[in-house]
């Protein structure tokens, strides 16, 4: 069964880290292919999104099986994904990266924010997507869909794993949103690229305000001498980082 407890240190510190960064540590540690592909923010938010996956998958629909009338079905997976996918996590769908009919619309998507999930993510795409826009929740897509999902997409598993956007995302992994994108962190890993991509954050934002100001990138990004890493910690202190 999936632990649905990320650290709180670790939830706060991913809060403030970009997805580029991330992928960086990523690739450090062998893992080049974390990037969920062809996704992107429906609006942009002034925060990340940070959470663990619950995951639902679709398979092709097949006409006999899918007609409207499955909604009315409380076990139908769609529906039961929307009201089981728990407090903080994100909902990410297969769809195969296939846009052709919605994933999902406004309707389920507000109920997801009200029960306090933390975002939403598939590879295929939204209906209503004007108004999931105006929404607080974070919500990413391949490209707006108005054909329900029925027509090409058969809801079939609920927190198995599943591949998103040429992504392997398994129960519990952790995703990171930003403005960019969204990658996922295995939940293993979780704890230390936190750590990481905050001392990398804090460097770049250094390097940033030293470019700005005239300074080479030879020998500064990345640090070969200890001239920038001690002038980087002298940084550190006066800006309480």
């Amino acid at each position: 069964m999936t632990d649905y407890n990320l650290d709180e240190q670790t939830h706060k510190k991913l809060m403030g880290v970009a997805t580029p960064t991330i992928a960086t540590a990523l690739f450090k540690r062998g893992l080049r292919n974390q990037c969920i592909q062809d996704v992107r923010p429906l609006s942009t938010k002034k925060a990340n999104m940070v959470g663990q996956a619950f995951t639902l998958r679709y398979i092709p629909a097949r006409e006999d099986l899918n007609t409207i009338e499955v909604f009315k079905n409380p076990d139908h997976p769609q529906r039961a994904a929307v009201e089981q996918c728990p407090k903080g996590a994100v909902l990410v769908m297969d769809s195969r990266k296939d846009a052709r009919a919605a994933s999902a619309g406004s309707i389920l998507i507000t109920r997801l924010q009200v029960r306090g999930v933390a975002g939403v993510v598939t590879d295929g795409g939204f209906r209503d997507s004007p108004e999931i826009a105006n929404l607080s929740i974070h919500a990413y897509h391949n490209r707006p869909s108005a054909p329900t999902n029925l027509t090409h997409h058969q809801a079939y598993d609920i927190n198995v794993p599943i591949g998103c956007g040429d992504v392997a995302v398994f129960p519990g992994d952790v995703l990171v949103g930003d403005n960019e994108g969204v990658i996922v962190i295995p939940l293993h890993l979780a704890d230390e690229i936190a750590d990481e991509t905050v001392e990398m954050t804090a460097y770049e934002d250094f390097v940033t305000e030293q470019v700005l100001n005239g300074a080479t990138i030879i020998g500064l990004y990345p640090a070969t001498s200890d001239k920038p890493k001690l002038e980087f910690a002298a940084w550190r202190k006066q800006n309480g980082r």
